[in-house]
């Protein structure tokens, strides 16, 4: 069955290392066999990382756009949960840390990613309670 991707005008999404920008009008992208997506929400830039959840975030994104499980991008996957680790400060984070590090052992890389991303919204809302 295709992946159906509903873009907005002007939207990008990368699909296996390509980057794709819609047109001006709202489009629709079907995928036909597996691809590695990920739409630019979900796009982390370096300049934007600032925690370890973050890093690691990043890091595992950069595994997931390569299709590499192994390798450099993997150490720096791994160290950068290390850190993340040492900033948690639940053992309900150090739990989704220690469940994002299973997932890219096993080359789950997606799963990894998201339950990264998962990970660094908690972190802001923690962040906003203490903060607001």
């Amino acid at each position: 069955m295709p992946l159906k991707l509903s873009l907005k005008p002007g939207e990008a999404v990368i699909i296996n290392g390509a980057v794709l920008r819609n047109g001006e009008r709202r489009g629709t992208v079907l995928l036909e066999n597996q691809a590695r997506v990920l739409r630019e929400k979900d796009v982390l830039r370096p300049e934007q990382v600032q925690s370890g959840s973050q890093r690691a975030y990043f890091a595992i994104m950069q595994l997931y756009l390569t299709g590499k499980a192994s390798g450099s991008i993997y150490d720096q996957a791994v160290a950068a949960l290390s850190d993340a680790m040492c900033e948690a400060k639940t053992p309900s984070e150090r739990e989704r840390i220690i469940s994002i590090s299973r997932a890219c052992v096993a080359g789950e890389i997606y799963q990894a990613l998201s339950s990264c991303r998962k990970l660094m919204k908690l972190q802001a809302q923690d962040e906003d309670r203490h903060h607001g």
